[in-house]
């Protein structure tokens, strides 16, 4: 199994989220999955290739990074930057429904983390 598609733990507060990440296509684009291991309550960040937004199967050869042109990056395999995103999803809004995915631009979650 490659590196994105590994299946690992984040702790929460009490909630242990599994998580991974994916480059997938059509439209190239990074993805972040969580689970909520009890309610299966799940969340995909998606990071679409779009003007001024890079995907890591755009303009660079490091996998799972994505990047704006006016700077600033973030490599979605670290735990510490989905621990950021995970928590900015959180501030923003409510978890999803046990059993729910819920899909969430990351395009806005970039701006407000990679500025951390």
């Amino acid at each position: 199994m490659t590196k994105g598609r590994r299946i690992r733990r984040l702790v929460a507060g009490d909630t242990v989220w599994l998580w991974s990440t994916r480059h997938r296509h059509p439209g190239c684009r990074d993805e972040v999955f969580l689970r909520d291991e009890d309610s299966g309550a799940a969340l995909r960040i998606v990071f679409d290739q779009a003007p001024g937004r890079i995907t890591s199967g755009g303009f660079t050869d490091a996998a799972g990074t994505v990047s704006a042109s006016g700077g600033g990056h973030l490599n979605l395999h670290e735990p510490g930057v989905v621990r950021r995103l995970l928590d900015e999803v959180l501030r923003r809004g409510p978890v999803p429904a046990d059993g729910v995915v819920a899909v969430v631009d990351g395009w806005p979650l970039f701006d407000a983390v990679a500025g951390d």
